[in-house]
């Protein structure tokens, strides 16, 4: 089971991490631009005249220039690309968050401001106010008119991977929906996050500020690292029943690290004398969720068996060292094959990597198996370039009842009914195979001049303008069935006696 963490651009640093060539990138919609630009000095210069310009008391202190290029410092160049000059202030709110994300109990830092009330309907062609309209802002009166009020969240906290993913979770366990995002890594290991949201259904910032410490008081093992601290929370809440595929732990034979992921390593081994892969979960972060997917992959490895999908060997189950074995798959991934081997496949062999997925896949599908991850570095292949489907860690069987999790999976291949939080099937893993084949088309890495959240917010639009599609298909198709009808009913009333 080689490479089945993810390549560079997903895993292993954090997830605001400014995506690659960020150059070629475009200005997040909604922002202004500044192409003139020379570098940092240019923009710090001009936000600063503009503070000035605005009276600002703290741009006339004689250290708040040097303060203001060491704020441009830490981040990318793509923040500076996304500064409105004629909205410095916000450059101030940024300061500010990412000064208090330094002090660990304010994690994360974040700031919350309201933004415009928008027409819900474009048809209405009423202006949305910048600053609202006064008084009436409350729910009661809101609830029948075709208005939304729109806020921005800006977060600031310890970059590491799946913040994003903790980040789009809080903001939607209170309801709100991402607009747009703004996510940026600091030199020195921050992030910041700035969302534009909507579904808050009032004016006011200090309901919704109160209503994001609740949610961070929700999950506040997740933001303080607590959750794999103390012996109590480190209790597994259930024990897998042994069978025939515990392994005899005394004829494994542990080798070289292949890779590590956020909760566990995979090393390269031997049991029995056959060479195999070793996922191994680490002790300190086992946790119920951690555990709850070992378990899972465990129940859905030993319950298939196909060419292409990865053979499961055997799983230990008992403390003090949990591991899953598998084939070793020499191959490594295609993620690796295709992006750090930097091969271009030919017509005939992306093909061939082609129906190996659908065999897989058609194979997990018939047997009510969702993947849920589906993408090529979770493809692995052997000596013979066989491709096969591995890493079932957030894979579940779509009979098994309840709501399936939302934001399931790595952004860049994700279906957007699964971003936007609605049910979904297995087709969302037909979707992930799309992004696949495009990627091994073009040998490009899905949305590579985007952060993961920038490429979430991309297929979200996509998926609305997707069904809106749809939607005049099958208004189109209604038209023409009525039309159908209605000349069929002339012909036959001509055809009748009683005309």
């Amino acid at each position: 089971m080689v490479a089945a963490e993810g390549g560079p651009v997903e895993e292993g640093v954090g997830e605001s991490s400014s995506p690659p060539r960020v150059d070629a990138a475009p200005a997040p919609s909604g922002s202004v631009g500044s192409g003139g630009r020379g570098g940092a000095s240019d923009i710090c210069a001009e936000v600063l005249e503009r503070l000035v310009a605005d009276g600002h008391a703290e741009a006339s202190d004689p250290e708040f220039r040097d303060r203001l290029a060491a704020h441009f410092g830490r981040l990318p160049h793509s923040y500076q690309l996304d500064i409105n000059v004629d909205k410095a202030t916000d450059v101030l709110v940024h300061q500010n968050v990412l000064a208090e994300a330094k002090d660990p109990d304010r994690r994360p830092a974040f700031y919350v401001r309201f933004l415009r009330i928008e027409d819900i309907d474009p048809a209405n062609d009423s202006d949305a106010s910048e600053e609202g309209d006064g008084d009436g802002d409350d729910l009661s009166v809101r609830q029948d008119t075709p208005y939304t009020h729109i806020h921005e969240v800006v977060f600031s906290t310890i970059d590491k991977p799946k913040l994003l993913s903790q980040l789009s979770a809080l903001l939607s366990d209170i309801g709100l929906n991402i607009r747009e995002a703004h996510v940026f890594s600091t030199h020195d290991g921050y992030s910041l996050d700035v969302f534009v949201v909507d579904g808050w259904p009032i004016k006011d910032t200090d309901g919704l500020h109160k209503a994001l410490e609740a949610s961070i008081l929700r999950n506040e093992g997740s933001w303080s690292g607590s959750s794999h601290s103390s012996a109590a929370e480190r209790t597994l809440p259930f024990q897998v029943k042994g069978g025939e595929w515990e392994i005899d732990k005394r004829l494994l034979k542990m080798g070289g690290l292949i890779v590590s992921g956020s909760c566990g390593d995979l090393y390269h081994g031997t049991y029995l004398g056959e060479d195999v892969a070793v996922k191994v979960l680490r002790a300190e972060h086992l946790n119920k969720n951690v555990w709850n997917e070992f378990t899972q992959e465990v129940y859905i490895l030993r319950e298939v068996q196909h060419t292409n999908v990865v053979r499961f060997i055997g799983a230990c189950t008992k403390p003090p060292q949990f591991c899953i074995i598998t084939e070793y798959m020499s191959g490594g991934s295609l993620y690796d094959f295709v992006h750090k081997q930097h091969n271009v496949l030919n017509l005939t062999t992306l093909l061939k990597f082609a129906v190996d997925v659908c065999r897989g896949m058609c194979y997990l599908h018939e047997r009510g198996i969702i993947h849920r991850d589906l993408k090529t570095a979770n493809l692995l292949m052997d000596n013979d370039h066989a491709v096969k489907v591995a890493d079932f860690g957030v894979a579940r069987f779509q009979d098994q009842g309840g709501i399936m999790t939302a934001e399931t999976g790595t952004y860049r291949w994700m279906a957007p009914e699964v971003i936007n939080h609605q049910p979904y099937d297995s087709k969302a893993d037909v979707f992930s195979f799309a992004i696949v084949l495009w990627e091994l088309i073009t040998s490009k890495i899905p949305y590579d001049t985007m952060t993961p959240l920038q490429a979430a917010v991309g297929v979200r639009q996509v998926g609305k303008e997707r069904d809106l599609i749809c939607s005049l298909k099958r208004a189109k198709c209604t038209v023409i069935h009525n039309r159908g009808c209605a000349q069929d009913f002339r012909r036959r009333r001509t055809q009748s006696c009683w005309t």
